[in-house]
């Protein structure tokens, strides 16, 4: 959008105001402020510049003072840091005890100049990674150091990500100290020893008082939802939140090979009961002082809103719904009125949120976590007599996402009915991630999806009946490798039309019944040129492998998508996305023996470049192609176990024993069964007791003689 034309130079005349009254020798105590064309150097925020004037405007509370300058490191100590960073991030240590020397090393060294290091440029990246890697000790002693600066170093743009990192890394070591508790192990009686959930509160309590303006902050934002979310206990991971903690565009500092997986670190964890008093605490502080006017404001905020959608979701679901009856709660201040309607201030608030850009996010948090009775008197009063329309709206279509999926079988199939009448529009406008969503409602559901199946049948209507490849976005084969057979967006990119439209071919081969059916029904008659288009699209091919690892695909359709790729098994292997296709043909042929040893064939016809080729090699690993070539018997009888017994035929031999093997057909087709050991055993028993039972019958007849 165009930005608003300002007059410049008054923020430059009112900052020579203020330095026209400073002393000279306080000249070394100024904050140091970076420039705007600097932010590339380092994580790089999608956020717009907020400066602190703009955040009054949404904030109760004063702004803080000026930020601290803690000095600058020499050249020496620089390159120093400079150094071990480096080592660190490649990892290349010899064992576990070398690296701890290394850190412990490092540590020394850095005694005393751990702030300087965090608000540093060129080693913060450091600071970061030496928190990854730190153990318990070395954690809470960083923290010591940070204790009493955490509001000017949250406010910094380079020492806010260590503090992010010092809180993600610190928040298992709590849980892990609330079922093992610490004991003293250190050596100066004068180190007092402190809990990790201690020093977190410290960092709660340093931090109040002003969270109302840290929320628009723009670097301390981000720190402040990190620190939100560890004291709910929730997960770290970035596809729990979506964007709420960080920006898409954030530097990530790792190390190589590091033994602690983010994964293990982000999971959900058990929190003190303390952490959950200060998460209310910090709620409650964060709108302290704010009306319901400040507060709508904040909706539309870029800074404040992802974190007022955090609060509102850790409000609801960990104090419960009817937090939501509270006057002082978020979601009262939000929407006072009761009930909410069009003709009152709430209702007027819901409707400007629903098509705006930053503000419908806040709305979809909203109708996601409300309260039964909330959500149902917002749905009947706004979203029941427009379902068809919003579903036509970019922006109001995703919070129409979150509707489908709290609706009640009788109320989706009311909504479904009125969609109907707008699939082809949402077809030519590529507005199917509501059609996505109300398919994957209606089979959760179990409501009827034949009418939705005949909808979607005439919007993608073609020569031949359902066209799997208008709904793929599949155009002309394109010249470059990285855009083959796929309409492209920015950067090289797939575009979102073709993202969403393998998503929603994926969602109905998920739904039995005639969903699944158009899908299935397509992809047999699309042909070999589109076949192979499709498996070498980076978003197309996903459709394609759900298509043959479904549990619903049969082995008609399996056979004759599989068939399509004879001859082209070796250029398919070569390419990122055809050698996923390749992988899950695997699972593709349960059932078709035979054809997987034709694949086979065809793999090992093309083994010198699989070889020379990371992705080819991935292909060979995964077929087991080695034991192929060297015991072919033995990987014939796996082959047989995993495909299907019933159905593995052998492939051809070669052309010069066809003869032999002709003329031994007939004496194999004569020759009798092999019989197994206990059949042999039985034989061998009914045999035994007819002669026991002959001999009986002949000392009877003597007797009787």
């Amino acid at each position: 959008m165009p930005k608003e034309n300002r007059k410049r130079g008054r923020r430059d005349e009112r900052k020579k105001r203020k330095l026209d009254h400073i002393a000279p020798e306080d000249d070394a105590h100024q904050t140091k402020r970076y420039k705007a064309q600097d932010q590339d150097d380092h994580p790089a925020l999608s956020e717009p510049v907020v400066d602190d004037h703009q955040n009054a405007e949404f904030s109760a509370h004063p702004p803080p003072g000026e930020v601290v300058f803690y000095g600058m490191l020499d050249d020496e100590e620089q390159d120093y840091f400079k150094r071990a960073d480096e080592m660190l991030e490649l990892n290349q240590f010899g064992d576990a005890e070398e690296r701890a020397l290394f850190l412990a090393n490092v540590y020394r060294e850095a005694d005393g100049k751990e702030l300087k290091i965090a608000n540093s440029q060129s080693c913060s990246r450091l600071m970061e990674r030496l928190i990854q890697l730190s153990d318990a000790t070395q954690l809470k002693n960083l923290f010591k150091k940070f204790s009493g600066h955490f509001l000017n170093l949250v406010q910094h743009r380079f020492a806010s990500h260590c503090c992010e990192a010092l809180f993600i890394h610190s928040a298992p070591v709590v849980t892990h100290e609330m079922i093992n508790p610490p004991e003293d192990q250190y050596i100066d009686p004068q180190d007092v020893q402190v809990s990790m959930e201690n020093l977190f509160l410290y960092a709660v309590n340093e931090l109040e008082g002003i969270l109302g303006y840290l929320m628009t902050d723009r670097f301390a934002s981000h720190t402040l939802r990190v620190l939100l979310v560890v004291l709910a206990g929730e997960s770290l991971a970035r596809s729990s939140h979506r964007s709420l903690l960080h920006s898409k565009k954030k530097e990530q500092v790792s190390v190589a090979r590091a033994e602690n997986p983010d994964d293990n670190i982000l999971e959900s964890r058990a929190v003190p009961e303390a952490f959950l008093a200060a998460l209310e605490k910090m709620i409650n502080g964060s709108v302290a002082g704010l009306d319901t006017t400040y507060l709508r404001a904040l909706a539309t905020h870029p800074t404040g809103n992802p974190v007022l959608q955090l609060l509102v979701k850790l409000e609801l679901t960990k104090f419960g719904k009817q937090r939501a009856k509270d006057q002082n709660s978020l979601i009262k201040k939000l929407l006072p009125d009761d009930p909410v309607t069009e003709t009152n201030q709430s209702g007027a608030f819901i409707h400007g949120m629903l098509f705006d850009t930053i503000g419908s996010r806040l709305l979809e948090v909203i109708i996601e976590h409300a309260p039964g009775k909330l959500f149902k008197s917002m749905y009947k009063e706004f979203f029941k007599p427009r379902m068809a329309s919003l579903a036509r709206n970019e922006i109001a279509g995703y919070v129409e996402t979150k509707v489908l999926e709290r609706l009640s079988k009788e109320d989706l199939e009311e909504a479904m009915h009125s969609i109907l009448h707008e699939v082809p529009k949402l077809v030519d406008r590529n507005r199917i991630a509501v059609i996505r969503s109300l398919i994957e409602r209606c089979a959760a559901r179990q409501v009827n999806t034949a009418p939705l199946a005949q909808a979607l049948e005439k919007a993608y209507a073609g020569p031949n009946g359902f066209e799997i490849s208008r709904l793929l976005k599949l155009g002309e084969p394109a010249t470059s490798e990285s855009s083959k057979g796929e309409v492209q967006g920015k950067k090289g990119q797939p575009s979102a039309d073709s993202l969403h439209g393998s998503l929603l071919a994926q969602t109905m081969l998920g739904v039995p019944g005639p969903l699944s059916g158009l899908v299935f029904d397509a992809l047999a008659r699309l042909g070999a040129p589109l076949a192979l288009q499709m498996a070498r699209s980076a978003t197309a091919s996903r459709a394609l492998q759900e298509a043959l690892t479904s549990q619903l695909a049969t082995i008609i359709f399996r056979r004759k998508v599989i068939q399509q790729f004879y001859g082209h098994i070796g250029e398919m292997a070569l390419d990122p996305s055809g050698s996923h296709v390749i992988d899950a043909i695997w699972k593709g042929t349960h059932g078709l023996a035979f054809i997987r040893e034709r694949i086979a064939e065809e793999l090992a016809e093309n083994e010198a470049a699989l070889r020379e080729s990371h992705v080819g090699r991935k292909v060979w690993r995964n077929w087991r192609m080695d034991l192929y070539k060297r015991r072919r018997s033995e990987w014939v009888n796996q082959s047989r176990d995993t495909a299907g017994n019933g159905a593995f035929v052998p492939f051809p031999e070669p052309a010069e024993n066809s003869n032999n093997n002709n003329n031994n057909n007939n004496n194999n087709n004569n020759r009798k069964k092999a019989k197994t050991a206990i059949e042999l055993a039985r034989e061998k028993h009914a045999a035994a007791k007819q002669r026991s039972k002959r001999k009986q019958d002949k000392g009877k007849a003597k007797e009787e003689k």
